[in-house]
């Protein structure tokens, strides 16, 4: 862009990397900075911050950028070390997921350092119509026989960096088979140095079926159409500790009230255990400590995320309960656009006595092990284990589509992978029906596939996964899955 070029060249800097410099490995951007530390202060062991810029920020406020970086104007820094610790802070302004391009210029005078932070800001306000399946996933719509009545629509507005602080203001207006009215706000900092940050939301959720009990690990449907068998309601608000995008701490209190008819309950009085209505509290803290060099498609690095959650319940008998869960998972860049990943999640539930609205384990949109997808696996307790090779086919940095002549949409990130995974995973229940037979076995599935990461940090992947009980098929998704 010329107005970039030239407010580069007026600072006089060197730039690092190429105009999609997000996608350098680390190995380009060490060998970029150190030949320009050997030219610009030749000999010098420490480089002290003179300066740092930014550009392009037209809507983001400079503290967001200023808070995220952990180098500030006087540091001394070791040359030696210098490209890492660019690039880790390069890495976390991007990881904002505010901006389409990060780009890092420096240049080096007597020791002095001027560093420039070049970005282009992506377009904040979403308004999305909705248009979705009223089911777990696509295989268990598809098998659904009044599927064409299961859909939903409406609209989601979704504005991001709002105020130009990193706030999230979303709300949701959806009719159809299941309606859900949200609105929900979330300021990730607040204060000079955007430490503390707050969450607070409200949702209501109506739908004319439900899905009231599993058999033959499938889940079976009772319908509706003058009243809704299954209503719900809460408010949530919540504290939020960051000290960077990559660490984060919340503690979240979620009020929940749900209510079923009485014909849900003559179908299984296990549901809400005998109840028609109950309501309690959720008390949730979580851990986060994301070190991927990018959030949407993770190539290195690793993540970590643990939490513990206490419920309150409020109106019923129901013993209150524990839940533990912990998810890790790690990358490796192999070289040659080969690329490794690992990781597993867990999930301990402790109460003693557990309602089946709370024992879903896998097969859900948290938890899957890859090829089970027409199956829930109801328990307490669970573990997944997932790897995967990818091979980088395609890549072509930024196509420059320029149809709506405008920055932040005309220029698509485009690369696509080969991807060869094998998944594990066991849920583990004292007290099983005898018409369900996958809990306390164990699952395992591997297969391939094309994952194909575009247009603002979306990944689709199609892929065909085969399971050891014979089992599998061809699946869309929209996520990374690891």
């Amino acid at each position: 862009m010329l107005w970039l070029a030239t407010a580069v060249s007026g600072f006089g800097l060197a730039p690092i990397g190429r105009p999609h410099a997000a996608f350098l490995p680390d190995s380009a951007r060490r060998a970029n900075v150190d030949s320009l530390m050997l030219v610009q202060c030749p000999g010098y062991q420490t480089v002290r911050v003179a300066q740092i810029l930014f550009v392009g920020n037209d809507v983001t406020k400079e503290r967001v950028l200023r808070a995220e970086l952990d180098i500030h104007e006087g540091d001394s820094l070791a040359a030696s070390s210098l490209a890492r610790r660019l690039e880790q802070n390069r890495r976390r302004l991007f990881n904002l997921q505010l901006f389409n391009q990060v780009n890092l210029q420096l240049t080096c005078r007597a020791g002095e350092l001027i560093i420039l932070f070049s970005l282009q800001e992506r377009w904040y306000t979403f308004p999305v119509p909705i248009f979705s399946l009223a089911d777990r996933n696509f295989r268990s719509w598809l098998n659904r026989p009044d599927r064409w009545r299961r859909i939903d629509y409406g609209i989601h507005l979704s504005r991001y960096n709002f105020r130009g602080r990193n706030e999230q203001l979303m709300a949701n207006l959806q009719l159809g088979f299941n309606r859900k009215y949200e609105l929900f706000y979330v300021t990730p900092g607040l204060g000079h140095r955007r430490r503390l940050g707050l969450s607070a939301g409200a949702s209501l959720f109506q739908s004319h079926t439900i899905d009231y009990r599993t058999s033959e690990d499938r889940l079976l449907a009772y319908r509706a159409d003058n009243t809704f068998p299954i209503q719900r309601w809460y408010v949530t608000g919540g504290l939020r500790w960051r000290r960077t995008v990559q660490r984060l701490t919340t503690l979240e209190a979620i009020y929940t009230e749900e209510r079923i008819t009485d014909s849900v309950r003559q179908r299984n009085p296990e549901y809400f255990l005998g109840a028609t209505r109950r309501n309690y509290l959720d008390v949730v803290l979580t851990r986060t400590l994301n070190r991927r060099n990018t959030f949407a498609y993770p190539l290195t690095g690793s993540y970590l995320q643990a939490s513990l959650g206490q419920r309150f319940f409020l109106s019923s008998s129901s013993a209150p309960l524990t839940t533990a869960s912990l998810t890790y998972a790690r990358y490796f860049d192999l070289g040659h656009g080969f690329y490794y990943s690992a990781g597993g999640e867990g999930r301990l539930r402790l109460s003693r006595r557990l309602a089946y609205a709370d024992s879903h384990a896998l097969g859900f949109r948290q938890a899957l092990v890859r090829g089970y997808d027409a199956f829930v696996i109801d328990g307490r307790h669970y573990g997944v284990l997932r790897q995967g090779f990818s091979l980088r086919l395609f890549d072509a940095g930024r196509l420059n589509v320029p149809v709506l002549n405008d920055a932040r949409l005309d220029r698509i990130p485009l690369v696509l992978y080969l991807n060869t995974f094998a998944d594990a995973g066991f849920v583990a229940e004292r007290s099983v029906p005898a018409s369900n037979h996958l809990p306390n076995e164990l699952l395992a599935s591997a297969g391939m596939g094309l994952h194909l990461v575009t247009y603002y940090d979306r990944v689709f992947t199609f892929e065909y996964a085969r399971t050891v009980h014979g089992t599998g098929g061809f699946f869309l998704r929209t996520e990374f899955p690891l």
